[in-house]
Parts: C-alpha cells; sequence; structure tokens
C-alpha cells in the first residue's frame, strides 16, 4: 500500500507544471511507467580474472572492477548498520521507495529544473549501480547514469520489482557487493582489504562507519588521499548510528577518537599485466580475447565477457622456458642499452598453435629507455607494431612453392652475385613488373636448391620465385598464418621471396611451425581452457589444425633447411640435435631474424631498432658493448634464437625430421627397381612408386624374359639416381637369343726338342 501511495503521490506531483519541460517528460513516463520492465536482469558482478602457465602456476591476475564477493554473514555487523543508517534509515521500513526521500527530492528538482537531489534508497542504488554494471556500451553507462527525470522513473519501477522479489537482507548483500567504495575498490569486500588490509567480516565500528561515509563522494572522501574529510564524514556516520540506536553515544564517543590516517593499513593488489613477469604474452591473451569470436559475436560481447570476469584462464606458456627467453634477450641486448635496439622472440608448439615464449627487452611502461606497451612480437591488432621485414627468412615460401610445383630438388642455376631481373609479371592481371636488380652478399656462381639455401644466394631464390611465379609463394606464406603485421595481404611483387614486406615474429614462428609439422597449419591460440566463475569449462579457441602443404613438400624443406645448419650461414648454431633453421638479414641490415625449428618446438627472433630500422640501422653501431660493422642475423639474431631452444627442448626426446618421398618430390636420391619380367603397365607402377619415370625403348630385343615384359632398362637395376628421371625399358621380342658359338679346338703344334750338341772331348 505504501509503494501504491508513493507511486500516485510522485507521478502526480511530477506533473504539476511547475517547469514546462520537466512536467512533459514526466507526463510522458508516466504514461508509460507501467510499461517499463519489471524485471531487473542482474549479470553477475565483475570479479577477478586469473591467467595460468601451463604448469598452473599465476602469471597474473586481472579485473575492470577489484572485486570478490562475499555472503552477507561475510559482512561485519557494523558495517550492515552503517551503511544503513547513513545511506537509507528506513531501509526496513519501505518497498523500495521511501515517500519522504523522494518527496523532497522531487521538489528540489522541479525548482532547479533538472535532477539535483536523489532521495534514492539503497535499493534504488542497487538498481543504478546494477544497470551500470549491465551496459554493454558506452552509451547504455551513459543511459544508466544520466541525470534524468525517465532514469529515475525506470528506476522506480525496478525497485519495486526488486523488493518484490528478494528479502531485505538479501538486497543490502547485493548492494554491499556492488557499491563503489572508491581508490578501485568495488563490493565491500575489496574495500576492506584496499584500506585496512583485512576481510569483510573484521571491521571494527570505526573501520565501518568511514567505508560508509566513502560511498555519498568515492572519490572526495577517499580515505587514503583525503583522510582528514574522510574522518569528519565517518564521525557523522558516528553520530547517526547513535540517533538510530544501533549503537551508544560512549561507543562513537571512542571510535571518533582513532586517528583514520593512522589506522590505514593501505594494501595494493596488483592488476592486470604491468606487474606480471610475462607482461607482454598477458597483454597478447586479453587481445586475443577481445578479438576472437570464440568470446562473443561482437567487439562488445568481448568486451563485456572481459569485463564480467571471474574467469580462470589456463594459457599455453611455458614459464621455465619464458624465463629462459627473458634472460637471453636482456642478456644479448639489455633493455636500457644505449643502442636502443629491442629484441623480440616467440617459440610456438608445432601440431598444437600453442604459444609457449613471448619475450622482448623491454620493461612494460610509457615512458624512458627501454621501455613501451608496444608489444613487439604480435600483430597490430592484438597491441604490436607495424611489423618489420623479414629477410630471407621468407625464401622458404618460395622453395615450397617451387617443390609443389614439381621442381626438382637437385634444380641448379646460374647466380651471379648481382642481377637485372625482366619479365616478372603479376600473377593475376598479368601486367608486367619493372625490371628489378638483386645483388647477393653471400657469393656467386652455379647453385642447387641446397647450397643456395645452405649460403642463402639472392640471385639464385630470385630466379627461382620467377619460375614459381608470385602467387603460389604468397598463398602457402598467408595458408600459414602470415600476412603484413598491419592485417593486410602480403603483396605479390618480386622482391616477395627477399621477405621485404613488415610481419611479426610471431607469425613467422607460427609458418616455421607449419614446417615442422609436416605441412599441418595451427593458428597460433595462446590459452587451452578457459573456467567460469562456476568452475565450469567453456573449452577454448580452435587452432584450426589443417593440411597446407603436401607432408613431402614440408619434409623437403626441412631437409634443405638443415643445410643452413650443416654447412651454411647457421653452422655456428648447433644444438646437439637435428635442427632446421633460415637467417635473415634487410636491406642496409635494418634488421636480422632467425628462424627455426625441430619437430617439437619452433621460434623466431627479431632485432630491429622501434625508431624505425631504415633511420637506425644495424651498422657501424655498438650493441651491449661490442662494436657492430654489419649486422647479421646468423651472428646477432641467432644465439639468441640457440639459447631458446636447447632451453625449450632440455629433457626431450631427439626426434628426426622425416626424410622426404621421392615418389612426390623430384631430384631425391633413389635407386632403379629390377623391371625384369614385368609387363609395361606393371613396370610403369613400379618406377612411379620409387619416384620415377618410365619410357619403353623404340625397338625391341631378344631375351629370355617372355615376350612383350621387361628385358632390361637404362640405367640398369640397382642403379643410383635422382627421383624424377626417366627409365628407358626394353620390351623382350620373345625369341631367345642364340647361344654363343662354342669356342674351336685346335690341337697346338708340338714343340721340336732340340738335342745339345756334345762339347769338344766328349763322347755322345
Amino acid at each position: 500500500m505504501l509503494v501504491a501511495v508513493a507511486c500516485g503521490v510522485i507521478f502526480a506531483g511530477m506533473l504539476l507544471p511547475v517547469a514546462g519541460g520537466i512536467a512533459l517528460a514526466a507526463r510522458d513516463g508516466s504514461q508509460s511507467f507501467t510499461a517499463l520492465p519489471n524485471v531487473l536482469d542482474a549479470a553477475p558482478l565483475p570479479q577477478p580474472t586469473i591467467l595460468l602457465a601451463k604448469d598452473g602456476s599465476r602469471i597474473a591476475e586481472v579485473f575492470t572492477e577489484n572485486r570478490t564477493s562475499v555472503p552477507l554473514s561475510s559482512m561485519a555487523t557494523p558495517i550492515r548498520q552503517a551503511i544503513v543508517a547513513i545511506e537509507d534509515s528506513r531501509y526496513y521500513e519501505h518497498g523500495g521507495i521511501d515517500l519522504r526521500g523522494t518527496l523532497r527530492a522531487l521538489k528540489s528538482n522541479s525548482q532547479a529544473g533538472s535532477i539535483r537531489q536523489g532521495g534514492s534508497t539503497l535499493t534504488q542504488q542497487y538498481v543504478k549501480n546494477t544497470l551500470i554494471v549491465n551496459a554493454r556500451t558506452a552509451q547504455e553507462r551513459e543511459g544508466a547514469s544520466a541525470r534524468t527525470i525517465s532514469r529515475k522513473i525506470r528506476e522506480l519501477r525496478l525497485a519495486i520489482a526488486v523488493e518484490q522479489k528478494y528479502s531485505k537482507d538479501e538486497i543490502l548483500e547485493r548492494y554491499l557487493n556492488t557499491v563503489y567504495f572508491g581508490d578501485g575498490a568495488y563490493g565491500i569486500q575489496a574495500a576492506a582489504q584496499r584500506y585496512f588490509g583485512i576481510n569483510a567480516s573484521e571491521l571494527n565500528l570505526a573501520q565501518a562507519a568511514t567505508l560508509a561515509g566513502v560511498v555519498q563522494q568515492p572519490v572526495g572522501l577517499n580515505p587514503r588521499r583525503f583522510p582528514v574529510k574522510a574522518q569528519a564524514r565517518r564521525n557523522v556516520v558516528l553520530q547517526r548510528m547513535v540517533d538510530l540506536g544501533y549503537i551508544t553515544a560512549d561507543s562513537a564517543t571512542k571510535a571518533s577518537k582513532i586517528s583514520l590516517s593512522k589506522s590505514l593499513r593501505i594494501t595494493e593488489k596488483r592488476n592486470g599485466c604491468t606487474t606480471s613477469y610475462a607482461a607482454y604474452f598477458c597483454d597478447y591473451v586479453l587481445s586475443f580475447i577481445k578479438k576472437d569470436s570464440f568470446f562473443g559475436e561482437t567487439a562488445e560481447d568481448r568486451e563485456a565477457f572481459l569485463r564480467r570476469g571471474g574467469l580462470t584462464i589456463k594459457t599455453t606458456l611455458d614459464p621455465a622456458l619464458q624465463a629462459a627467453a627473458q634472460k637471453a634477450v636482456d642478456t644479448a641486448i639489455p633493455r636500457k642499452d644505449k643502442s636502443r635496439k629491442a629484441v623480440a622472440v616467440s617459440s610456438v608448439q608445432p601440431g598444437t598453435g600453442g604459444v609457449l615464449v613471448m619475450a622482448q627487452n623491454r620493461i612494460w611502461g610509457t615512458s624512458g629507455r627501454g621501455k613501451t606497451t608496444v608489444n613487439f612480437n604480435v600483430n597490430t591488432k592484438y597491441g604490436g607494431s607495424l611489423g618489420a621485414q623479414a629477410g630471407s627468412t621468407f625464401k622458404v615460401f618460395v622453395l615450397a612453392a617451387a617443390l609443389d610445383q614439381g621442381l626438382p630438388i637437385t634444380t641448379t642455376l646460374n647466380s651471379p652475385s648481382s642481377r637485372t631481373f625482366t619479365g616478372f609479371v603479376d600473377c593475376t592481371t598479368g601486367a608486367p613488373f619493372a625490371p628489378y636488380r638483386v645483388q647477393n652478399s653471400t657469393g656467386s656462381g652455379t647453385y642447387s636448391m641446397k647450397t643456395a639455401t645452405a649460403n642463402s644466394v639472392n640471385t639464385f631464390f630470385v630466379a627461382l620465385e620467377k619460375k614459381t611465379g608470385l602467387c603460389r609463394p604468397k598463398e602457402i606464406a598467408e595458408a600459414m598464418g602470415v600476412t603484413q603485421a598491419t592485417g593486410t595481404p602480403l603483396k605479390r611483387v618480386p622482391s616477395f621471396v627477399l621477405g621485404s614486406q613488415a610481419v611479426s615474429p610471431l607469425a613467422m614462428a607460427e609458418a616455421y611451425a607449419t614446417f615442422a609439422a609436416r605441412g599441418t597449419h595451427c593458428r597460433s591460440v595462446p590459452m587451452s581452457e578457459v573456467v567460469d566463475r562456476d568452475g565450469i569449462s567453456l573449452g577454448a579457441p580452435s587452432a584450426d589444425c589443417k593440411e597446407v602443404i603436401r607432408p613431402a613438400v614440408a619434409d623437403a624443406v626441412n631437409q634443405l633447411l638443415t643445410s643452413v645448419m650443416t654447412i651454411g650461414t647457421g653452422k655456428s648454431l648447433k644444438i646437439g640435435r637435428p635442427v632446421a633453421g633460415k637467417t635473415g638479414t634487410t636491406n642496409e641490415n635494418a634488421a636480422v631474424w632467425f628462424c627455426g625449428h625441430t619437430p617439437q618446438l619452433a621460434t623466431a627472433v627479431w632485432i630491429g631498432d622501434p625508431r624505425g630500422g631504415q633511420r637506425y640501422p644495424i651498422r657501424d653501431i655498438t650493441i651491449n658493448g661490442t662494436f657492430i660493422t654489419k649486422g647479421y642475423g646468423g651472428r646477432l639474431a641467432g644465439p639468441i634464437w640457440r639459447d631458446v631452444m636447447v632451453a625449450g627442448l632440455k629433457g626431450q626426446p631427439v626426434i628426426d625430421f622425416t626424410k622426404p618421398d621421392p615418389t612426390q618430390i623430384a631430384g631425391l636420391q633413389t635407386t632403379v627397381p629390377d623391371l625384369r619380367g614385368l609387363d609395361p603397365a606393371a613396370a610403369f607402377a613400379v618406377l612411379t612408386t620409387a619416384g620415377l619415370k618410365g619410357e619403353v625403348g623404340q625397338y625391341r630385343v631378344q631375351s629370355t624374359q617372355p615376350e612383350n615384359t621387361v628385358a632390361y632398362s637404362y640405367p640398369g637395376r640397382g642403379a643410383y639416381v635422382t627421383s624424377g628421371r626417366v627409365v628407358k625399358i626394353y620390351l623382350s621380342d620373345g625369341t631367345t637369343p642364340p647361344p654363343p658359338p662354342l669356342p674351336t679346338f685346335v690341337i697346338p703344334t708340338p714343340t721340336p726338342t732340340l738335342t745339345p750338341l756334345p762339347t769338344p772331348g766328349q763322347t755322345p
């Protein structure tokens, strides 16, 4: 009855023409009052989200609102009494709307022509706070707190509904868990810990009165910043508690004599990634959630999901390897090195897409040498930079395209020290490119795929790219997760093979992990499971693993990349087990790279200058006390890569790469099978299985083999040849060759025996 009378009086008062605009708005609002929603959809309150490493250890705790919800039974009696006393003394008497307070506020607001005075009950405040928490967009948040008549009417309607649904103690519990107490503390538990270092259940009278007084002005009455004002407000609360009979005057006097500034025990709660040992990985995880549709269809949905929190995110980060990687980059180039060169390293697990490492020689911060909030490892949309040119690490994509198109692994090309290439055309439009001049920095002569890869011969690879065309290498790179760091597709240009486009280290680690997984690409995903606040597993985003190149092609690329580590530019970087890798140095030594992998781990390392590599190249510069004439991938980035790989593979079994299948990759060494006695079709099938091609000779031969079957081949059985070679087979004509003629026996002519003449004086 009280609620009904209050509503009638309120809206009758609103309709008085004390102010034209307000009266009209109130009239429209009153007419639609009964049509307003009568159910408050209270979404779960925002809670901290915990990020765990692969081994279950904590990486960070992040929250948009520092809040830990607790039941009313875990809130000390003084705080329950104090908040009612100062904010809504008639709380246990009204039905959600306090007639006296509302009429008082209405009179003030009508005279002012706008909302100036609240008059809100605890229930109405709870409704308002809940609407703000539930808001998914900035516009909704603004509407939930706007000082308008329509917003107030909506609050009144919902307050009535809340009072009908919940008990007074239930509403009080929800209110105390929702309300803001300043200094980043949401809810009474967070406030008790923030200001006094205790739980809400341990609050004494003075502490409770202090926190209750803060609610009116969470910023202006912040006890940490304004202890004098907060103490004065505390004493007002204490007196109000006396007036209402909650405490005695003597108790209030004792509590009021306590110095607030001396009783504060400010407790810092680490929030977010900034203080984590893996700050940039942590930030990548949060950015990933904001961008991935697994967490919501729209950006607003994903933001709301993250803001509500209460999640336990089990990430893929390997903490021991992260520590080793961080040590490696800091040792190579200290964070505050005068050179200002940056190092970024990412490691990915082949076949799963799990991101194991993300380190850089920087401290999370906005100003000062050695500090940045830019994650050099990732693409721009995840908080990364614009990327860096990848240099010769891009040559793997042209190798894969050539092998995929059937070019033999034994392909040899004349590779002069410099050459101007003409005849390149756009692979979709056919438009010609201007002549493209290329120089080598590692030698000249005639090279095979193996020796050209080992020595990173530019003119060889541009010539090879001309054979493959510009489309297929780009398709392979993008299928392996590589785009420009800005997210735009790679360009089909002659300089593609030399890594002229800016990419991120994580994308390159992902691509090399695809070769390690024998052509199966998995997109990088930094988490293995997400658990909600109720302990229910939500699963994790899919890595979308799928085969993007034939396993034989990947195997052949791996074999070629092992030559880099045995006879080429990476031969000083051996790690005691089979490993494939590729150095990268961009024009004018603007940046250097090293990318490499084993079947279990893929790592990419970049070194460059965030101010711009072309303006600040790695040439004639002192880095970490050593003068560098020219920086190269094998010398600078390579040792960091080696240290990370050694640490990451420690204790793991030694696994060799799969040997490429000669039936699918031309140019591999194989033996000619024995084809004798087979018909042509069967002989061709056997040759195909061996990775060879068959051709029937122009004439038939006499043979002991049946007619129209293979008499012999050339090269002959057991010969060691390259796959893809043509083996000529000669068929039997069905006639047995005559036996060779027997040798003619000739009776030998006897040699006459001569009797020696007697010596003089001797009788014959």
